[in-house]
């Protein structure tokens, strides 16, 4: 009997990370593949994650209300279940079902260790370092499979030109990724930098999802959109979820604290680290309570991009990056070996697969 699997996508923005993986799967056939998001998040995250797996072929799994979604996932029995995160990993596995956790993101929260479930058979990592520290934490589960949302930059062509086009930039102008988090944000600070740096090259904002969707962070999309309407500033819309293309068209990446810090030396291109985040009161009164969330060891590996310590010199940095993009090449790459396990093959979702195939195999014995 064909093997049924879920893949369980708590926000929509987790979507590029699963993506590979269902291509894989369907590549190799003998698989019977659904996805749900839950009813929670808001209506125009759901239809563009409707849009999108229907558009793989998918079967897509939706119902009213929340526990009806969860009673239906639960009542299906899912042969392999993998998630972003753990959600409601309980309400929606089976006894039998193999649980897989592809972690949505590998920035400098303190998260990524602590959103972990004792259900989880197998935990992709996507580097050896990482695979080290989790055993040190006790969890056996992971399996080396390097980091799947970057596969189709190895496997499929390259979209520059596309992109630049869609997004109406000059293709003859340097172009430059602002991608920052959601909080801590550089956000705030950044833009009159962002604005002055438009001058000279193009430049591409791509935010958060929860800048877009999320109230207490709306005012940094309408920030950001005031910026949209000068040359040479682009703003990715929200349900333009995949940021592969952004990256693919960047020569640079501005960011923060965000996942697209280590992402994007998969690319080997210049990175700044912007280092003036905009903090609540309380964790200005607190700082304590911010550091408690980031990883602080992660943190000071960090050698790798440009750090930006005050607003007024993110432009004149950026263009010095531009002019000079070998200036940290070497540690760079160094830190693509380190964060990113086989960093360019496109066959993290390929060695994901043969572990769940192994696992099934060993159970069925």
């Amino acid at each position: 009997m064909m093997p049924t699997v879920l893949f369980e996508c708590h926000h929509l923005y987790y979507l590029p990370q699963l993506r590979p993986i269902m291509a894989e799967l369907q590549r190799r056939g003998g698989y019977h593949l659904a996805a749900s998001i839950p009813r929670t998040v808001n209506a125009d995250e759901q239809a563009s994650f409707r849009e999108a797996i229907l558009a793989l072929g998918i079967e897509l799994i939706a119902a009213d209300t929340e526990d009806d979604r969860l009673a239906q996932l639960s009542g299906r029995a899912f042969d392999v279940v993998i998630v972003g995160n753990v959600g409601r990993l309980d309400r929606i596995v089976a006894p039998h079902s193999l649980a897989v956790m592809v972690y949505h993101g590998i920035g400098l929260k303190s998260s990524y260790y602590r959103d972990m479930s004792p259900r989880i058979d197998l935990l992709a990592v996507e580097s050896e370092a990482r695979l080290d520290t989790w055993r040190r934490k006790g969890i056996s589960s992971g399996v080396l499979t390097g980091m799947t949302k970057l596969d189709p930059l190895a496997t499929e062509p390259d979209r520059k030109a596309g992109t630049l086009a869609t997004l109406d930039l000059d293709p003859q102008r340097p172009t430059v990724l602002y991608a920052p988090t959601f909080y801590p944000s550089s956000l705030p600070a950044a833009l009159p930098g962002i604005a002055e740096l438009s001058m000279q090259v193009n430049v591409i904002i791509k935010l958060h999802h929860f800048s877009w969707h999320q109230k207490r962070y709306l005012r940094q999309s309408v920030a950001a959109a005031e910026l949209s309407g000068l040359d040479g500033v682009a703003l990715v819309p929200a349900e333009k979820f995949d940021i592969l293309p952004y990256y693919q068209a960047a020569d640079a990446l501005i960011s923060d604290i965000s996942s697209t810090l280590f992402e994007f030396l998969a690319l080997g291109r210049p990175i700044l680290q912007t280092d003036f985040a905009s903090l609540r009161w309380r964790h200005r009164l607190f700082p304590w309570r911010v550091r408690r969330r980031m990883d602080l060891q992660r943190a000071a590996q960090v050698d790798f991009a440009r750090r930006v310590s005050h607003p007024g010199e993110l432009a004149a940095m950026t263009l010095a990056e531009l002019e000079h993009p070998a200036a940290l090449k070497k540690q760079r790459k160094a830190a693509a070996e380190l964060h990113l396990y086989r960093v360019g093959d496109g066959q993290a979702s390929a060695r994901l697969v043969d572990a769940i195939d192994a696992a099934l195999e060993s159970r069925s014995r």
